[in-house]
This record gives C-alpha cells, structure tokens and sequence, in this order.
C-alpha cells in the first residue's frame, strides 16, 4: 500500500510530483522519495517522514528537470528503515530509478537467481529493488547503446514472466522517458491522464489513483490493464502495449472498503459509489438478522467509515452522529509501526463528544476490524461517554488471514477474527453485539454494474489467493516476519541521497 507518480511535462516537474505526494500521503507515511530527470543527470531526494517533512524548499530547487517519478512508502514485512525509501536507483544500464507499489511472493529466490545468474547486487530488504534490477538485466541483456521503445516493452515481458505478486510500477530511464506497468491480475491499482500544456503539447502522469490527477488539471484517461505496459517518451509521445501472455482481472478489494481515498475512481468504480452501496448493503442485513433492534443513533468511526455509515443510517431511518472528533495530526493507526505506538495513538487520535452518546443505545460503524486494538478502546470510549449499550458492526467481512499483495497486515495471531467466531469477536473488543458485511454483499457492493471485473482478490477473507506460490512455506515465513515483536525490535538511521546535488 505504497503511493507512486510519474510526470512528463513541458515545464519542470518536482513541484507537480510533490503536489501529487501530499494526494497520495494516506498511501504512506513511512517515507517519501522523488527523482527528476535534467538531459542526463538525475537529482533524488527521498528520507523517512511525510511528503511536507522530507522536501524542504532547498531539495525543492535543486530537483530540477522536467520528468521525474516520486514515491510515499508503507512499510510490508519488514522494519522501518530509511535505506528502503523508493525511488531506487541502478546506473547499469542507462540509469534506471523504479518506485513500486505492491509486493513479490517470489522475492527470495529471485534475489537468488539475480546474484548466482544475472550478477547483479541487492543492497536492501525490498523487494522493489529486486524487480528493478529484473527489469535492469533484461535491457541490459540487449547489449545495446540506445534503446527503443520495442526494448523497453520487451523487458516488462520479462518482468510478467519471472516475477509473481503484486506490482504497480513507475520507472524514469535517463534521457529517455517514463514507464508505467501493471501486474498481470491488475491487483494494485495505477491510472494515467494528461492535461495540455504551452505550445498545445500534452504532459502525462501515472499515479496509483486518480485524485493525483485532480489536484494537478490532468484528465483521467483511464487505468492501465492488467499486463499493460505504458512509455512515454521524454517529448511527451505516448506508447502502450499489452506484455503479458495471460490476464487475469482481479482488484484488491480492500482498496475500496479502506485504502483509497473516497474520491478516487479505481478500475471504472467510484470508491466513493461503492462505499455507499456497503452501507445499504450492511443494513439490509442488520435488518434480516435483528428486525426489531433497538439502535437509537449511528455513529462512524472517522474517516473511512463515514460513507458508508452515512447511507446505512439513511437506509434504517435512523439519526446519523459525528460522536468522534478526529485529531488531523495523527496517522493512520493500522500503518502505525508497532502495537504500542497504536495503542497510544487511538485516544490521542479520537475524542468522543459525550452529548451524542449519553443515554443512547449506539451503533459505531467502522470500515473494518483488524487487530481490534481501535475497536476495543473507542467501544470502551463510548461506555465512558455515557453510552447505554454499543454495537459495533464491520462494513467488511471479518479479516481472517494474511495479504501478500502489498498489504502490511498483521501476522495471523494479531488478526482478532483468526480462528474466531463473531461472538468471541465481541467478546474481545467489548461490544453489546456485532455484524459483519458478508463477503458476496461486498463483492457486489464494489462491482455493481462493472462486468468487465469477474472476480476480485479477496484473500485476507476468503484465504484464496490469486497468484500462484502462496504456499504454506511462505505465509509461515511472513509470519514470522510480521510479528510485531520481531518487526520493531530494531534500529534505524536516517539520511537523505541525492545522485547528482548533495541536498
């Protein structure tokens, strides 16, 4: 659940790139990294922090050039550590830096082959890196001065071919231009658009979602596919091509129920849209399951939920609350590094006003329950603001099982619905009673009239994953390496790197 973005323009790029960052911030906000393109010199900035503190006025200046790529990280499967700030960069060959937004199954035994076969280094723990350096050993391969655009699509070619997961790509090559790239199932998401420029040019932009595009004048032009590939060259000539042998459509659903921003339009499919089908979708069950229930108000849990507890208020003709006032200054606690770090940071993060819940049987309606370290604390935050009775009710299915598609969930053992009923769930956060959205009514919610998505992923509800290689090995192996104990057990330093300036 990285942010990416790349832009090629008439006019210099790194204010753009910043612009969209600060759109994409919610996508991560464990690190930030821009790399602009001047002729044939590189300038990259990228350090631990949000987009406002990693780039101060004096990085800004010096990120000159009119095509650049920038990236916001989220940290999968590892601790936190500045060293795997994106965009990362290889001089052999031409000079290539990739931002990448997803996660490889097979990272391990490539970093192998890459060693052993290609001879090429891995200096980190990302596995961006790895499918850069795939990427980079393909086109060097063509032993080549100058490439071609029919190069660069044949390396993606290679890329389907060796690498499995997830991946939404951006890749600058030196003086030549910018290049966008889906996985073959389309799981992360990734749009392109243009807007005109001076002298009736047209600059493009790919970003992970369309409201990127907003905030820069640019016109959604549409999602790359599945498998696609797009270039565009340094004078703004836009290329696509199709790179895979085989496609297989299947979103992260979990993009809608709670990662992308509510203005965003993924896939043809308004999050927004779908998140109010969520809520008439989960009220409609609320209403088969407990016909007679006794709900006097209905209060989200900021900010996700509010859409959809908005429509399932409207659609049981009960009163709608803000209850919580949210602190702006505090990040998303499900990316928070760290139990204790979330655990602190959801009474900093929320303040009930007491007036909407004294008396009251409430429902609290968040767009998901995953440790249920927030559900606990803001359930018991209700019963102290007078709250009679507090039922709690889950615009997504429960969240059973681990994603591998560039999702840092927790390890198994720190999912409170793993191995669990709904009961012993609310049981364990302190609710009066509990609902779940059920997995089809979700399923239908995001697709709606959309038929050209068959299915969706699913896999931290349903455990069916749609790549192959997720093998018992493998999810043991993330385990262990989810665990919060062994996670945050580290240290890191920060620094900042510049190829060209030493800002």
């Amino acid at each position: 659940m990285c942010g990416i973005a790349g832009i090629v323009s008439s006019e210099p790029v790194q204010n753009d790139l910043y612009e969209a960052l600060t759109v994409l911030q919610h996508r991560g906000q464990d690190a930030a990294g821009m790399v602009t393109g001047e002729g044939g010199r590189l300038h990259l900035r990228k350090n631990s922090g949000l987009v406002r503190d990693v780039f101060q006025r004096r990085h800004m200046e010096q990120l000159s050039g009119n095509m650049g790529i920038a990236h916001v990280r989220y940290p999968t499967a590892g601790c936190e550590n500045s060293a795997e700030a994106q965009p990362f960069y290889v001089n052999s060959p031409f000079g290539i830096t990739l931002a990448h937004n997803g996660n490889l199954i097979n990272a391990e035994s490539l970093k192998q082959e890459l060693f052993e076969d290609d001879q090429r280094h891995i200096n980190t723990d990302s596995d961006s890196e790895v499918l850069l350096n795939v990427f980079a050993h393909e086109l060097q391969r063509l032993g080549k001065l100058r490439l071609d655009v029919d190069d660069v699509f044949r390396a993606v070619s290679v890329v389907h071919q060796r690498c499995k997961g997830a991946y939404a790509v951006v890749v600058m090559i030196t003086g030549f231009g910018i290049l966008g790239f889906r996985d073959p199932n389309g799981i992360r998401p990734v749009v392109i658009g243009e807007r005109e420029s001076a002298g009736g040019k047209k600059d493009h932009i790919i970003a992970s979602e369309s409201v990127a595009l907003d905030v820069l004048g640019f016109r959604l032009v549409r999602d790359i596919q599945p498998g696609e590939a797009v270039f565009i060259e340094k004078n703004g000539v836009l290329h696509s091509r199709q790179c895979a042998e085989t496609v297989d459509h299947c979103p992260c659903i979990f993009e809608y129920v709670y990662l992308a921003r509510p203005d965003s339009i993924i896939d043809g499919i308004s999050v927004y849209k779908a998140r109010l089908r969520m809520g008439e979708k989960l009220a409609a069950r609320i209403l088969n399951t407990w016909p007679d229930h006794d709900i006097d108000v209905v209060i989200p849990i900021p900010d996700t939920s509010r859409t959809s507890a908005l429509q399932l208020a409207t659609a049981l003709g009960l009163k709608y609350r803000e209850g919580f006032i949210k602190n702006r200054y505090i990040g998303r606690t499900f990316i928070m590094p760290g139990q204790q770090a979330r655990t602190k940071s959801v009474r900093r993060k929320l303040n009930a006003i007491d007036l909407e819940f004294r008396g009251k049987n409430v429902l609290l309606v968040d767009d998901s329950i995953v440790r249920g370290t927030t559900s606990r604390q803001i359930i018991q935050m209700a019963r102290d603001a007078g709250a009679k009775k507090v039922y709690f009710a889950s615009a997504s299915p429960p969240v059973r099982f681990p994603n591998v598609y560039g999702i840092d969930m927790p390890s198994v053992a720190e999912l409170i619905a793993h191995g669990r009923s709904e009961k012993e769930v609310r049981q364990e956060i302190g609710a009066d009673w509990i609902i779940y959205q059920g997995l089809q009514d979700l399923i239908d919610a995001v697709r709606h009239k959309n038929s050209t998505i068959r299915h969706f992923d699913t896999s931290c509800f349903s455990n069916d994953y749609v790549t192959s290689g997720v093998t018992r090995e493998y999810l043991d192996n993330l385990e262990n390496r989810r665990n919060d104990k062994v996670r945050f057990s580290g240290t890191s330093d920060e620094y900042g790197i510049d190829l060209h300036n030493a800002v």
